[in-house]
C-alpha cells in the first residue's frame, strides 16, 4: 500500500532538516576545532621540556614519506635545536595503509634533519589515546618528568582532553607544539586530518574519551 502524499512528504521534510543539521553542527564543530588550532599556533611551549612526543599519523604517501607526519617531527627537531627539549620520543604502530611502522619512520626523519641526541620509540599504538596510555610507560623509565606534545594543529584540542581524561598530566608536567605541516599551511581548516577530526571527537567523546 502506497504511503500518502501528505506523509512521505513531511518524511522528506523531516529528513531534510536531519540532515541540514547535521551537517551545521559538522561545520560548527569544525570551526572550533580550527579556532582552537590557531590559538595553539600562536602559543608555543614556553618552559623547556625533557622530552617531545611526537603522535603519529599515516607515515607515507604516494611512496614518499607523508608531509603531515614529516612535519611533525620537524617541528620536534626544531624545538631540540632550540634547547627546549633533549629527547625525542616517536608513538605510531603499524600503518595499516602501507604496513610501516610509524615511529620507526618518525625517527628516521630526525636523524635526517640532524637531530642526534636521545631517542624513544612506542611502535604499538594505533590509536591517539594508545599514543598517550603506551608511551607513559617509557617515558617514565626514561626518567622523563616534562613533556611536550606535538602534533598537527587540529589535532591538539581532543589531544588535550584525552590528557586529562587519562591521566597522562598527573604524571608529567604536560604542553603542547602545534606543528606547522605543509599540509595545514596549505589547506587548513580544509586540510584532510582537519575535515575528519570533527568525526573523531563526535567518536571519542560518544565512547566517554573526552569528558
Amino acid at each position: 500500500m502506497k504511503r500518502p502524499r501528505g506523509l512521505r512528504r513531511r518524511w522528506q521534510v523531516l529528513l531534510a532538516v536531519v540532515l541540514t543539521g547535521g551537517v551545521l553542527a559538522y561545520a560548527a564543530l569544525g570551526a572550533f576545532v580550527w579556532w582552537q588550532a590557531e590559538a595553539l599556533l600562536a602559543n608555543p611551549p614556553q618552559r623547556p621540556a625533557d622530552a617531545a612526543l611526537v603522535l603519529g599519523s599515516r607515515a607515507y604517501l604516494d611512496g614518499k614519506p607523508h608531509p603531515c607526519l614529516s612535519g611533525r617531527v620537524d617541528t620536534a627537531v626544531a624545538l631540540a635545536h632550540a634547547g627546549t627539549v633533549k629527547l625525542l620520543a616517536f608513538t605510531g604502530g603499524v600503518d595499516s595503509e602501507d604496513g610501516r611502522i610509524e615511529a620507526k619512520v618518525m625517527q628516521e626523519r630526525a636523524v635526517a634533519e640532524g637531530f642526534a641526541g636521545p631517542m624513544l620509540q612506542e611502535p604499538a599504538s594505533t590509536s591517539t589515546r594508545q599514543n598517550l596510555s603506551l608511551s607513559l610507560p617509557l617515558l617514565q623509565v626514561a626518567g622523563v618528568r616534562s613533556v611536550v606534545i606535538v602534533s598537527e594543529p587540529f589535532h591538539l584540542w581532543r589531544v588535550q582532553r584525552l590528557v586529562k581524561m587519562s591521566g597522562f598530566d598527573r604524571s608529567f608536567d604536560v604542553q603542547y607544539a602545534a606543528a606547522p605541516t605543509s599540509c595545514w599551511n596549505a589547506l587548513g581548516p580544509l586540510s584532510k586530518g582537519a575535515l575528519r577530526e570533527p568525526a573523531a571527537i563526535v567518536n571519542n567523546a560518544f565512547r566517554g574519551f573526552l569528558f
